[in-house]
């Protein structure tokens, strides 16, 4: 199951990722409002954890323009706001739920449970995008004609990849999903277990390909 977790205070996103991580959820975390919108958009989310007071876009603005473009995935929000009239705006520009920081552990998990109940939880073993499919549970990456075991790094990065399969993904994010938050990774370590994934491509004869964007991140690209 997929939750995006949109939190600009690192520490809490941290915290967050790790509590739904060892409940068995995968989890994406971005910290501005402009990427939860892209991040929402570009994929298929059981539930996206939203704080209010973000940068570039607040959280009442990524609510309205989600469910304005036809967003419909539940959303959660997390702030420190404990106004009534917050809540009361909120829940009028579509979010499902309201959690006010600091919040208990068990009460954020209850939360996101009857969330994703209420939508029918669906848990999604593999992930397909043009002729390849990863196994979630085993990590096994397939293509039409052969299959290959990943290692875990490499298969949070591909699932990454292939959870976005269209967008441009930040290094930051692969950084953050391979590695945590608090790790002291660097853009040279992505690149070498990019190097790593696109060796076992090539021995699937896979058509799909990563291309490095300058200064942004990486992209998957289909050959003819």
């Amino acid at each position: 199951m997929q939750i995006l977790v949109v939190e600009d205070e690192l520490s809490l996103a941290r915290a967050i990722k790790k509590i739904l991580e060892q409940h068995g959820y995968f989890v994406d975390a971005v910290h501005d409002g402009l990427s939860g919108i892209d991040y929402a958009k570009g994929m298929e989310y059981n539930l996206i954890i939203l704080d209010v007071m973000l940068p570039k876009l607040d959280g009442f603005e990524v609510v309205r323009i989600l469910r304005k473009d036809g967003v419909s995935t539940p959303i959660l929000m997390l702030t420190a706001r404990t106004a009534t009239a917050d809540k009361v705006t909120g829940l009028n520009d579509g979010a499902d739920d309201y959690m006010t920081k600091p919040f208990d552990t068990d009460e954020l998990l209850a939360r996101v449970g009857a969330l994703t109940r209420r939508r029918g939880e669906v848990m999604v073993s593999e992930v397909k995008y043009a002729d390849l499919s990863l196994d979630l549970k085993s990590a096994t990456l397939r293509s039409e004609t052969e299959s290959v075991q990943l290692s875990h790094k490499e298969f949070e990065v591909l699932r990454t990849f292939l959870s976005n399969p269209t967008m441009t993904v930040p290094t930051e994010t692969l950084i953050n999903n391979a590695w945590g938050m608090d790790s002291e990774a660097t853009d040279n370590n992505v690149e070498v277990y990019i190097s790593f994934i696109r060796k076992k491509l090539k021995y699937l004869k896979s058509n799909v390909t990563i291309k490095k964007i300058q200064k942004i991140g990486y992209r998957l690209e289909v050959g003819e």
